[in-house]
């Protein structure tokens, strides 16, 4: 249920400005409102769009986040592959990815 709780916090930055408004200036206060993880709540602090997209976010909710926080679709893509390089295959989601071990994801 976490990842909705994420998801949920993402969706309503994404088309809230009274909220994006309270997240700049206290994004703690905000993550709060929500039921997160530790690790959640770490990715989305630290605008952590490669872990954000390993927990298993939906792209489209992840990309507005990245514009929201001003990073360009390039890099967004990039810190995406980077998230899956350093913390592994996505857990959850849609994007969710099962890989027999030792296998290597083509791409990243």
């Amino acid at each position: 249920m976490s990842l909705y709780q994420l998801s949920k916090l993402l969706f309503h930055l994404n088309r809230d400005a009274g909220l994006q408004a309270d997240y700049l200036n206290d994004a703690e206060a905000v993550a709060d409102r929500y039921d997160l993880t530790d690790d959640e709540r770490q990715a989305v602090l630290g605008d952590d769009i490669g872990l954000l997209y390993v927990l298993g976010v939906n792209g489209q909710i992840l990309m507005h986040f990245a514009a929201f926080r001003q990073i360009g679709w390039s890099d967004y893509l990039n810190l995406m592959r980077d998230g899956v390089r350093t913390h592994g295959p996505v857990r959850d989601g849609v994007y969710a990815m099962t890989l027999s071990p030792g296998t290597k994801v083509a791409g990243v």
